[in-house]
């Protein structure tokens, strides 16, 4: 994940909205956005302003949020809600590859008619 994409989605969890929440006060898609949260897509100059101005901030204060602030035990909370949130992230993940395995089974074993 980017680091403007991080940033972003704290952003984004600290006002309570989902990805299709923003997704859509941006004009976008889900996927869209999903992939500027994590890095895959390069946020161009235009689109940073965009976000900036939703989460009310100037493009200066989104690029240099700080998402460290707060005392260390609230890091450390953080922290290990990060970590259990990508062990879900990874489970989620294993589940659609087995959905798609499963889904790619099934259509293997069904005859035309």
């Amino acid at each position: 994940m980017s680091s403007i994409g991080k940033k972003i989605r704290l952003l984004r969890h600290q006002h309570g909205w989902s990805q299709e929440d923003v997704a859509k006060k941006l004009d976008i898609s889900i996927p869209a956005f999903s992939k500027i949260e994590t890095g895959i897509t390069d946020v161009n100059l235009s689109r940073i302003k965009q976000i900036a101005a939703l989460f009310d901030l100037s493009v200066v204060e989104l690029l240099t949020y700080d998402d460290t602030v707060g005392t260390p035990a609230h890091r450390d909370q953080l922290n290990e809600l990060n970590e259990k949130l990508r062990s879900r992230e990874d489970e989620v993940i294993n589940l659609q590859k087995k959905v798609i395995e499963l889904f790619g089974a099934l259509r293997s074993q069904q005859v035309p008619a």
